[in-house]
């Protein structure tokens, strides 16, 4: 007899990551009002190479510049890398919603965004596609508006 599958009743499990301490969140609004936002967000990576809006920070900024498109995704590469490893932590295991409504979830999203559009930047059109569906995978209401990067 085959064992029977379990199936939640209220859908797949949802993973939220934890804040980010005081300081972190201090460091990263100060980057994000920098006149050197690449440099202020680097910093931030150094310091606090687990921070996630800090690896997105720093992709973004250097997808907005002049930067060669593979420095951004190096940044957007090493923040979805990063994520993966603290979704994993936080206790989920490959499946189930990492929502952009949990502002917390926010940095991992950003960072894998823009690694699916600089990925398509660059040619690497299946990359940019799993990513695509990764997305979709983690938040069924993906994308948010346009305004929610800002």
């Amino acid at each position: 007899m085959n064992d029977p599958v379990s199936l939640l009743s209220q859908g797949p499990p949802e993973t939220v990551l934890p804040p980010e301490p005081e300081d972190v969140r201090a460091a990263l609004a100060e980057a994000a009002a920098s006149s050197e936002p690449v440099a202020a967000f680097g910093s931030v990576c150094v310091r606090w190479p687990q921070c996630l809006d800090a690896w997105a920070g720093l992709g973004e900024c250097l997808e907005a510049g002049e930067a060669t498109p593979a420095l951004a995704y190096a940044a957007f590469r090493t923040g979805y890398h990063r994520g993966l490893d603290r979704l994993r932590a936080g206790g989920w295991r490959g499946s189930g919603h990492v929502r952009w409504r949990h502002a917390t979830n926010r940095g991992f999203l950003r960072a894998l965004s823009g690694l699916q559009r600089v990925a398509a930047e660059i040619g690497e059109h299946a990359e940019a596609q799993r990513c695509a569906v990764f997305l979709m995978q983690l938040d069924p209401e993906w994308p948010p508006s346009d305004d929610a990067f800002g």
